[in-house]
């Protein structure tokens, strides 16, 4: 079984992404760093966990190979942004996921891609 099915496939991935992005675009750090228009983001978000956690390709396919990491290359991001980001996941992880263990497991497993997107050393 994939961890997807495990925690509860498509509507809970909804929820997280749901949870996640009001804790985003109020967050002073990253708020700056992402566009007014957040709706395409939040469903290439729900696409990319998707993918991630085991479950359909859903980015793969309307998008091609995810390179996120070149998809984040234009925006400065710094450890602070990658801890700030994790933050928010895991608050909205506790609003939808009732599992400590199982957030446990998701911010984990998200920890490798948040740090791995750091592109700038500073402050912010």
């Amino acid at each position: 079984m994939e961890l997807y099915d495990y925690f509860g496939g498509e509507g809970t991935i909804r929820k997280i992404v749901n949870a996640f992005y009001p804790k985003v675009l109020a967050h002073p750090l990253l708020a700056p760093i992402f566009p007014e228009e957040i709706e395409p983001l939040i469903e290439k978000q729900y696409q990319f966990l998707t993918q991630f956690f085991g479950g359909p390709s859903l980015y793969t396919e309307q998008h091609g190979n995810p390179m996120m990491r070149a998809r984040h290359a234009p925006f400065p991001i710094t450890v602070k942004h990658a801890e700030a980001w994790l933050d928010c996941m895991q608050r909205a992880l506790e609003e939808v996921v009732s599992s400590k263990e199982m957030r446990t497991i998701i911010l984990e497993r998200l920890k490798g891609p948040a740090y791995f997107f750091v592109n700038k050393q500073g402050e912010e």
